[in-house]
Formats: structure tokens, sequence, C-alpha cells
């Protein structure tokens, strides 16, 4: 058999006389859910802020027009990216001005790239041309829309739509307030980043460094370590760290696993090549270069422990990832 990935996350019964034991992100904790391998998967990013209350399906349930929302959402998936919304943390009332700021988020998993500006009208993205995405350089990007400019920090996305899940809006939007106050501009709160009953959640882009169960301190944490071209040695653990979302499910915990073995804490990461199916829920996956290179063997199983994947929703069995390195090519 092989082993978890790490140390499942550490639970202390606590009386919940509020009734927010019944919340999904306290049930993930109570059994023990891992966070790794359920980053979003996105090879790319395209924010866009937008005032005001957000819908459960904030691209077309919002004060932005929903055709636009559609086709902007449609065009960034279509590439395999994610379209969002994006707020400044604290009050937001719908202010009505046309001209948004953007950040988007694209290159490649080895050498990511952020720009950032403001389109004097959000239909102004349309002009996107999302193929650059994938680019090794903005390039192509800033000639179509050269109001936006190459960004040399990182920025992080907080989840705080509660109209997806009220965890994300009840621990999102105080750990944004703290995360703003310690570093305005590079901090705002984003509609959808999967993994509601992790809340907290946040990603630090371009890297799309995923994380989840944040404090006050540990975002902050977070985002300093980006700074520095690392993550914090105490969010890699499969509590915290839910992994890259340029990576598919397998190779998340795959890299986490190689991180554990070899103390490499670098962003945006070790190369990670795709994962090979080695039977059923089985796969291999190679993960860092040359003598450094390590083959993880990853296994999916379905655990009899129970959990409901949101608020509202039903307990569910707890799916979990054990991996097991091979040792080198």
């Amino acid at each position: 058999m092989t082993q978890p990935a790490a140390h499942h996350p550490t639970h202390h019964p606590t009386h919940h006389p509020d009734g927010s034991a019944d919340r999904c992100s306290v049930r993930s904790l109570g059994a023990a859910e891992q966070a790794v391998g359920t980053a979003a998967e996105a090879t790319c990013w395209v924010v866009l802020e937008q005032d005001g209350p957000w819908g459960a399906r904030a691209a077309t349930e919002s004060r932005l027009d929903p055709g636009l929302g559609a086709r902007l959402d449609t065009a960034v998936s279509g590439v395999g990216g994610r379209f969002a919304l994006m707020r400044e943390p604290g009050a937001h009332p719908d202010r009505h001005i046309a001209a948004r700021p953007v950040i988007v988020s694209g290159g490649s998993l080895d050498d990511p790239w952020l720009v950032r500006g403001t389109v004097a009208t959000p239909d102004r993205l349309l002009d996107l041309p999302v193929d650059a995405l994938a680019d090794p350089t903005p390039t192509r990007l800033l000639a179509a829309l050269p109001e936006l400019d190459p960004a040399d920090r990182p920025v992080l996305l907080v989840c705080t739509n509660g109209k997806r899940d009220q965890c994300c809006a009840l621990g999102g939007r105080p750990l944004a307030e703290a995360a703003h106050r310690a570093a305005p501009g590079q901090v705002v709160e984003t509609t959808h980043l999967g993994g509601h009953r992790f809340a907290p959640t946040a990603t630090v882009l371009p890297y799309g460094l995923s994380y989840g169960r944040l404090d006050e301190d540990t975002v902050v944490t977070a985002l300093r370590a980006a700074e520095a071209g690392r993550i914090p040695t105490e969010l890699a653990d499969t509590g915290h760290y839910r992994g890259r979302s340029g990576l598919r499910r397998p190779q998340q915990a795959a890299e986490l696993a190689y991180r554990l073995a070899t103390g490499d804490l670098t962003a945006p990461g070790p190369p990670v090549e795709p994962a090979h199916p080695a039977g059923e829920d089985r796969w291999t996956v190679a993960v860092g270069t040359g003598r450094a290179q390590l083959v993880v063997e990853v296994t999916r199983l379905v655990t009899d422990r129970l959990r409901p994947e949101s608020c509202g929703k039903a307990a569910a069995p707890v799916p979990e990832w054990y991996t097991r390195v091979l040792g080198r090519r």
C-alpha cells in the first residue's frame, strides 16, 4: 500500500455554539481531509474588476453584462484558463465606473508572466487574443491591449463569494482585508477558486500557487514568500498546499511529494511531466530535471470518511491522494 502524500491536517475537537460545526470547511477539517490535489486547474487567468454583488455563477450573475461575461468566460476557458471577477477588499458598493482594472496571467508552467492595467470599458477585453496567453512573453497581448503593463510583484486572489459558499465569505473577507493591509495593491477578492471546504482559500499569481485553511498570518506569509520566489515551509503540507493551478490533479499531488522529498520550495516550482496511467486511479509522474528528477507513483483512493463538498450538500466520501517516490528515472 502506498503511503499518504503527507500527514493529515491536525484537528482538535471544538464546541461550536454558533452552529459553525455544520459548515463544510469545519467538517472537512474534522474529517482530516487533505487539501493537496484540489487546486483549480487553469493554465492562465483573466481577472476583471466588478463591484457590487456577485452571484454563484459570477461571470453571468453580477452587475457585469451577462452576455459579455459569458463570452469572456467561454473564450478563456476554451484555452484552458479561468475567467474571474475581482474587487478590492473591504466595502464594495457598485460605483458604476466604466473603467476597470484587469489582471492577466499567462506563459508557461515553468516561466509564467503577469500583466496589469485598466481598460476603458469591460468589453475592451474582447480584443484580448486568448491564444497569446500561452506565449512565452506577453508581447502579443500588450500589443493588442497597450493599456496593460508587465507586473513585477505577485498578486494574491482570495475567494470571498458567499453566494457560492458561506465559508468563502465568512473566512475569506477578513482574510483579504488583513492581507490588503499588509500588502496594499497586491490583494484582491475574487469569485471562485474551488474547494470551498478548504476556506479561506487563496491563489498567488502568476505562479498559480494555491492554498487552503489560511489565517491572517499565513496569508501574508504566502504572499511574502512568493515575492521571494518560494512557498513557505509552514504551508508546504497536505493540509494547506492545494497545488499549482497549471497542473492536473495527479501532477499536483506528485509535485508536493517531490517538494517534501527534496526540500525544493521554489516558485513556480520544479518541472512536472504529464501523468502516465499505471492502472485504475493510479499514475506515475516524473518531477524535476536531470539527476534530481524523481518518479512518483500517485494513487487516488476514496476513504470511508465523510464530509460535504460545500455547505448545504450531503456528506460524501473523501477522495485522497497517496504518493510513493519510486526513485530516479
